[in-house]
């Protein structure tokens, strides 16, 4: 439990690198597109070659399908309530969250990054140690979606000590839930732990084409698609290193 803890807050400590730079250094709009659409590409690819594979192999396909869309309905629905408690904008990097509630801000900065330390925990389930490529692909994913959300806060008004502790308590809740999630689902079926996987990655997937992808693409461009594909590969080529 513990190592799923620690492993946790590894790939949520990037949240903390990202806020302190979108703070203390200068990035044009485009260049933080470019960024989280590089971020995007690697995440996603995580979650087809390992998570969601895992999730297949130990489920089936009716744990998988279900897991997935369980995981996809309830971001979707979380999102939707947030968006009325001020947490609409939240990885928005223009400075649109001036006026927004930080109650908002900071359930959804949680409704974002828990599923994706989860997900590094749950690696874990496998035996033989954590999943270096999902643990890999959440702390280099997860700079680019703290950076555009700091920036963003930080022309919204928002000081920067409130901001980079923000994300602070995201890394630590973070962390103690992939070691909930790792001890609860320690022992437990075939069947359940596949679910949960794949109720993670679908959680994971929905928050990443309903807020880091159209961010990237309306500030980046047409080339966020190469950025995607760009970190795609190389979350890939790190799977097959394991």
């Amino acid at each position: 439990m513990l190592e799923a803890g620690f492993w946790g807050f590894a790939g949520g400590a990037s949240l903390i690198l990202g806020a302190g730079i979108g703070v203390y250094v200068r990035f044009s709009q485009h260049v933080i597109a470019l960024i989280m659409a590089f971020g995007a590409g690697i995440l996603i690819s995580a979650l087809a070659f390992e998570l969601s594979q895992e999730a297949f192999d130990r489920g089936g396909a009716d744990a998988f399908a279900l897991g997935l869309g369980a995981g996809a309905i309830t971001f979707f629905l979380a999102d939707r309530a947030l968006d009325s408690k001020g947490g609409r904008d939240r990885k928005r990097s223009g400075g649109e969250q001036e006026g927004n509630s930080s109650t908002g801000l900071v359930l959804g900065a949680l409704l974002d990054g828990i599923p994706e330390s989860v997900a590094s925990g749950l690696t874990l389930l496998e035996g033989g140690g954590v999943g270096i490529a999902v643990v890999v692909a959440v702390f280099l994913s997860n700079v680019p979606e703290s950076l555009a959300a700091a920036t963003g806060m930080q022309k919204a008004g928002h000081k920067r000590t409130g901001i980079v502790a923000l994300w602070l308590g995201v890394a630590l809740i973070s962390a103690i839930a992939a070691a909930v999630g790792y001890a609860t689902l320690d022992g437990a079926s075939a069947n359940v732990t596949g679910f949960i996987q794949a109720f993670a990655a679908g959680a994971v997937l929905t928050m990443l084409a309903d807020t880091m992808m159209p961010e990237a693409f309306e500030n980046g461009g047409r080339v966020v698609g190469l950025m995607t594909s760009l970190g795609f590969a190389l979350a890939f080529l790190l799977s097959t290193l394991e």
